[in-house]
């Protein structure tokens, strides 16, 4: 390395382009733990739906910020920055690189980028209200008192709409207005995979999501936490609900989940060319060229 400072290494890319499986090779092959940045990753009981890394895999590498924390007590973007922050700098402790791996780019930010977020705690009562407004007219409300973060928050995404006008209400200030930027002190690799059959393995993976349990993991959730829990609303849990509520059958959700992920995986695109400056990995070998990017910064 060109200097004495630590080293962070970013694998993103959008949902279902391989980077777990690169990842574990990556960790073996440089002898690193690996720090979860998915933001459905991080609650227990939420498994297949969100292609966690297996037990398997985990056994075969150390993963740190996965099962953080129950589903009905979702924790805010600034907890996860404090708990994965102290995450990393244990890790740092130990040695001088640190490997994060997700496709969550809010959350990547928040820890390579210098993000801060608000330090607003839940407010169940305004959230129990602003869930019963209908989502065009909840973004809309959105969008008077804060455009720019209107812009930046799809009307489907209810968790960030809620999240922005919470924060906005319990402040009096708009969410994108407390999002300062304070760029951590260490050298960033920033490594993208973005595969051109990116659209069949988002098939690929749907239905083998639907083979391996995932309308039974969501009959659990239920059982445990109740039907309306919100993060049931989120890609393959809220069409798996719909199977169980006889809403829809078995091949119209596989279809509607495959649809919804892909447009997720439009918008993650976006991000990371908006937001990230990755060195795209290519196809052929993307271990092989991942590798060849670390040590090159390592020297």
């Amino acid at each position: 390395m060109q200097d004495k400072k630590p080293l962070v290494i970013a694998l993103m890319g959008p949902t279902a382009s391989g980077k777990t499986d690169l990842a574990i090779n990556m960790a073996k092959a440089l002898n690193l733990n690996i720090h979860n940045v998915d933001s459905r990753q991080i609650y227990i009981d939420m498994s297949i739906g969100t292609a966690k890394p297996t037990e398997e895999e985990q056994k075969k590498v150390r993963h740190f910020l996965i099962d953080l924390c129950l589903p009905s007590n979702p924790i805010t973007l600034h907890d996860f920055q404090s708990i994965a922050s102290t995450s990393m700098e244990n890790d740092f402790k130990k040695q001088k690189i640190v490997f994060l791996v997700g496709g969550s780019g809010l959350y990547l930010q928040a820890l390579i980028g210098g993000l801060e977020p608000p330090a607003v705690p839940p407010q169940e009562f305004l959230r129990n209200q602003l869930i019963k407004i209908e989502k065009k007219e909840r973004h809309e409300l959105l969008r008077s008192c804060d455009p720019v973060a209107a812009n930046k928050i799809h009307p489907e995404d209810s968790r960030r709409t809620i999240r922005a006008l919470e924060v906005f209400y319990a402040t009096g200030s708009s969410f994108s207005n407390q999002k300062n930027l304070n760029p951590p002190p260490w050298n960033i690799l920033e490594l993208g995979l973005n595969p051109q059959d990116l659209n069949r393995r988002i098939q690929n993976r749907t239905k083998k999501m639907y083979q391996n349990g995932l309308i039974e993991e969501t009959e659990d959730l239920i059982i445990k936490y109740g039907n309306d829990l919100e993060l049931m609303k989120t890609i393959g849990y809220k069409e798996a609900r719909s199977i169980i509520n006889g809403e829809i059958n078995y091949e119209d959700a596989i279809e509607i989940t495959t649809q919804r992920t892909s447009q997720f995986a439009k918008r993650q695109k976006t991000w990371f060319k908006n937001k990230h400056n990755p060195k795209w990995l290519n196809d052929e070998n993307p271990l092989s060229d991942a590798l060849s990017s670390v040590y090159k910064v390592l020297g």
